[in-house]
């Protein structure tokens, strides 16, 4: 049924634009603009892999590959004075979704600010909200992936910035309340809030940077009477009738900075974030939002940090580019090593991080060719069966995008 509904909402989408189109109002039809991008994926995995294409393996004791589309986006924007209308749809084999449908009001006097409603990109750090048809890694990290598992949420969002003749032009704040629950409906009467504060400048030379600091405080819901709680490298039961339906904390702090500066042998990008703070998660899981905490799941508190740092380099005036990429993660800090798998904890507290590295061949202004290679380390745990070792499951990824 909801497949059915984005289905029948596209094409009345379309059928508006064709129906301007045949009345002549040239006029409003100019204020519409069709967009989008799809990406045509081929991924190589060892055997514990976990491709994002594709069925997972159906032979444990061997490498496998797999193929698909990865994102099929289609986007639709109306625009007039100070109003405008987003909605966007992914469409691939797997099926149907949606993945923007907002609307946003400037202020008639500056226009540098807006109210934002809806469904869209929560304002917490700088990966989160860079759009996928642009990464220069096939995908944003594993810190990233799990305390944003959509990079989308229900809610709205204030964006402040001065106008362009003030001397604090480079300041900009973008603040809101979400329901905390990325694409889904809403479950609870609670509202977090997430924002960011960023301050961007451009300099001679090619020279320009970007810092930024968020703040993520939200929810999650307890679906037991049972929360589990780290204290030293033990995680401790807390029983209490009232612990089900309330809420564990869900806090995230970070900062994100990107520099940029051109030279005779091209133009070189670096891209960091560093992040940290307390999850609420299941036994076998760190991922949210609160659609992973059901009914019969007892909470687990986590402590975590993690993030990445990444170089682009442009080479001379072709349209090749060098990237390197690692990303970090640990879901709970209070306990590491062959402590992990004691005392409650399981393999979802083990650490992790992954090399990548690539090219990117920007062949014309729509097409673009990647090629990358993960290389993919866990931390060690005796304690676990199967980790002991690192685990086989790097990643090879060729792509071809084409956007529209």
């Amino acid at each position: 049924m909801k497949t059915r509904q984005i289905v029948v909402g596209l094409c009345l989408l379309l059928g508006f634009t064709t129906a301007y189109a045949q009345e002549g109002d040239n006029s409003r039809l100019k204020n519409l603009t069709l967009s989008g991008y799809i990406q045509g994926e081929y991924q190589y995995g060892g055997k514990s892999a976990s491709l994002l294409v594709g069925k997972g393996n159906t032979d444990p004791d061997k490498s496998f590959s797999r193929t698909g589309i990865r994102r099929g986006r289609i986007k639709l924007e109306y625009t007039e004075n100070i109003a405008s209308a987003v909605f966007q749809l992914d469409l691939t084999e797997k099926g149907l979704g949606i993945k923007d449908a907002h609307l946003k009001i400037k202020d008639p006097w500056l226009r540098t600010n807006s109210l934002q409603a809806g469904l869209f990109n929560s304002p917490f750090g700088y990966e989160n909200s860079y759009s996928a048809s642009s990464r220069e890694s096939p995908e944003r990290s594993a810190i990233s992936q799990s305390l944003f598992p959509e990079e989308q949420d229900l809610g709205a969002m204030l964006v402040l910035q001065p106008a362009e003749s003030s001397p604090l032009r480079f300041l900009k704040l973008e603040a809101g309340l979400f329901s905390g629950n990325g694409i889904r409906q809403e479950t609870d009467s609670k509202r977090d809030f997430a924002g960011r504060l960023s301050a961007s400048k451009s300099l001679t030379h090619g020279f320009s940077f970007t810092l930024g600091i968020s703040l993520y405080n939200g929810f999650a819901y307890q679906g037991t009477e049972n929360v589990y709680r780290m204290e030293g490298n033990t995680f401790v039961l807390h029983t209490n009738a009232s612990n089900l339906g309330s809420f564990a904390k869900r806090e995230y702090y970070g900062v994100d900075a990107q520099i940029s500066f051109a030279g005779l042998l091209g133009k070189t990008k670096l891209q960091a974030e560093y992040l940290l703070g307390q999850q609420p998660g299941t036994p076998t899981g760190s991922k949210t939002p609160a659609y992973s905490l059901l009914s019969g799941y007892d909470t687990y508190i986590r402590n975590f940090r993690g993030g990445y740092a990444m170089l682009t380099h442009y080479i001379g005036k072709s349209p090749l580019a060098a990237v390197v990429k690692y990303d970090w993660y640990d879901p709970n800090t209070d306990v590491s090593g062959d402590n992990v798998g004691l005392n409650e904890t399981t393999a979802t507290d083990l650490a992790r991080s992954t090399w990548g590295t690539g090219v990117l061949w920007d062949i014309n202004k729509a097409l673009r060719l990647q090629a990358y290679y993960e290389f993919k380390d866990n931390e060690k745990a005796s304690a676990i069966a199967g980790m002991n070792e690192n685990v086989d499951d790097d990643v090879f990824t060729l792509r071809l995008q084409y956007k529209f």
